[in-house]
């Protein structure tokens, strides 16, 4: 719609006999003095005149602006192509549904820089954030600096945070069931990740107790950030894959990765080296062979994320801990 044709509020209450103070407060969500026939005729009017407001001036204004952040971690190892991950993708197409169905409104932010949260949280007048990616040192500064509830991706804390509710899911379980299953046929097995830390380190931890209960102690690979720098470090250890019959990477990601770089090496995957992941990415299933991964469910997490945080808002009494189950998906590739 043109400038010089766009609808006014006096047009919008003229045409319905209210006034202008009646048509501002409905769009603006303040409707508890109006009769709910009156907001019904004022939004369907607005809707078929096609009234475009200022939202962001909207939402500032408003006592409670219907905001939910999520705020990510753009941790250097995504390459600036975080949005793109499949973890991080799925985390988000299962938030965004969550907040839809609370009739809430969904604002991305991507920062390495704590101090960016707070003034995100600050400008936005956000009902709350899911944060994920960043430490517990993080954690309690945003905690000591904003008001607002916030919930907590896969934190890793060595205690609970009151007024933080860290929601993560059973990483330990997950190693140890991929354990169990390697180790009805292999004994040589290599495990890979960029670092032994955090829930890579309880996947391994649970993947190493699960082997040595059959009497199976598997290598470790610590692997480089960057992609390129990876394909460059396989190709220099190739010998180590030689020496193994199956590995486990810590997320899907590294699996598929690998995998692909193996086969082009001639390696015939599972019937040469197994290969199993975890997360259980739509990518898992869109390969060949299919990847068998460790399975977390991203609309349960969210709907746990947003259920909490709502709680966290009106001051109930909200759990700080809760650790949702995984499982074993058993697919061609190993």
């Amino acid at each position: 719609m043109s400038e010089t044709k766009r609808v006014r509020i006096i047009d919008i209450a003229e045409e319905l006999g209210v006034s202008t103070a009646t048509v501002s407060n409905v769009i603006h969500g303040k409707t508890k003095k109006i009769s709910k026939e009156t907001v019904k005729r004022v939004e369907k009017l607005l809707e078929e005149r096609e009234y475009i407001p200022n939202m962001a001036g909207i939402l500032l204004a408003r006592n409670d602006s219907g905001i939910v952040g999520v705020v990510i971690h753009n941790h250097p190892k995504y390459e600036d192509h975080l949005l793109q991950d499949p973890f991080i993708a799925a985390s988000l197409d299962g938030l965004s549904a969550e907040i839809e169905k609370q009739k809430l409104f969904m604002m991305i932010k991507t920062t390495r820089d704590i101090n960016e949260v707070i003034k995100f949280a600050t400008m936005w007048n956000l009902v709350g954030l899911v944060v994920i990616g960043f430490c517990e040192q993080d954690y309690d500064e945003l905690r000591s600096r904003m008001r607002i509830p916030f919930v907590v991706y896969d934190g890793m804390f060595k205690e609970s945070r009151s007024r933080i509710c860290n929601i993560s899911i059973d990483d330990f379980d997950g190693g140890y069931q991929m354990g169990k299953h390697f180790a009805r046929n292999h004994k040589k097995i290599l495990c890979i990740s960029d670092n032994k830390e955090s829930m890579d380190l309880k996947r391994y931890e649970g993947f190493v107790h699960a082997l040595s209960e059959h009497g199976i102690c598997p290598d470790f690979m610590l692997i480089p950030l960057q992609h390129d720098e990876r394909i460059a470090f396989y190709r220099q250890n190739k010998d180590c894959f030689n020496r193994h019959t199956a590995v486990f990477a810590m997320s899907d990601v590294y699996a598929v990765e690998l995998m692909q770089f193996l086969q082009s090496e001639g390696y015939r995957i599972p019937e040469d080296m197994a290969v199993a992941g975890f997360d259980d990415a739509p990518i898992c299933t869109k390969v060949c062979p299919a990847l068998t991964t460790i399975r977390q469910d991203p609309s349960a997490r969210a709907r746990k994320a947003i259920e909490i945080l709502l709680g966290l808002k009106n001051k109930d009494d909200m759990p700080a801990q809760i650790m949702l189950p995984v499982e074993l998906v058993i697919r061609e590739s190993a």
